[in-house]
């Protein structure tokens, strides 16, 4: 029983190796692509619209009123990153329905990844906002000693970003794969079913815990910046 799609290698040469994980990220990425393109290639202001429009139009106003009800008051300027976390981790998980795929969101290198991203985006929207020195300043907030918990906050939480999809999506391939060679075929499609809906939450998880890291970022270094102004 293979426990990551990293497990299956198609070319290897020193430390470079392609495998499984590789492979359908990449293809996930070209397909949404793709997607992106035909949907918004012809876009329209009027009142009859596309359906395929108007699903981006509800997806997109969604990602914005959630980011608006977190913290994030301009959630345009966010959009791009938050938005492309969740459509990506949401396709990489309703892909599960194929009976030959594994979504690369259940190898620790692609959670990795894409915490790392979050880890990244963190610092820089807050030094965007409010520039490096009001940023930098958040780390020693209420006062000095606080310095390195702030920083060991910074790597717990990426870590944790991290393991949480990880562990969730794994162990549902785990149990579908399990039941799959012990059970009737009518116990692994509820499983399958089970898959899409936690597959579903993790994608709204991780985009709402990015949404609250940057906001709390951006929020911190602003109120810092206006006690220096004072």
């Amino acid at each position: 029983m293979k426990l990551s799609p990293d497990e299956t290698i198609f070319w290897q040469h020193g430390f470079v190796t392609i495998n499984l994980t590789i492979v359908t990220t990449w293809a996930i990425m070209l397909l949404l692509v793709v997607a992106a393109i035909l949907i918004t290639r012809k876009l329209k202001t009027g009142i009859r619209i596309s359906h395929w429009q108007s699903i981006l139009e509800m997806l997109v106003t969604t990602i914005n009123n959630q980011m608006e009800e977190i913290g994030l008051k301009n959630p345009k300027y966010y959009i791009g990153f938050i938005g492309t976390l969740f459509v990506f981790i949401v396709t990489s998980n309703l892909l599960i329905i194929l009976p030959w795929y594994e979504p690369p969101t259940g190898s620790l290198s692609t959670t990795t990844a894409l915490a790392i991203s979050v880890f990244l985006a963190v610092p820089y929207f807050g030094i965007s906002k409010t520039g490096i020195r009001g940023y930098l300043k958040t780390y020693i907030k209420p006062t000095f000693i606080m310095l390195p918990f702030n920083l060991i906050s910074e790597i717990t939480r990426t870590l944790a970003l991290a393991v949480r999809l990880f562990g969730n999506m794994m162990s549902g391939g785990l149990i579908i794969a399990i039941l799959l060679s012990i059970t009737p075929f009518i116990f692994p499609i509820v499983m399958k079913a089970l898959g899409l809906l936690t597959g579903m939450v993790q994608a709204y998880i991780f985009s709402i815990l990015a949404t609250v890291y940057i906001a709390a970022a951006v929020q911190g270094a602003k109120k810092s910046g206006k006690q220096n102004s004072l």
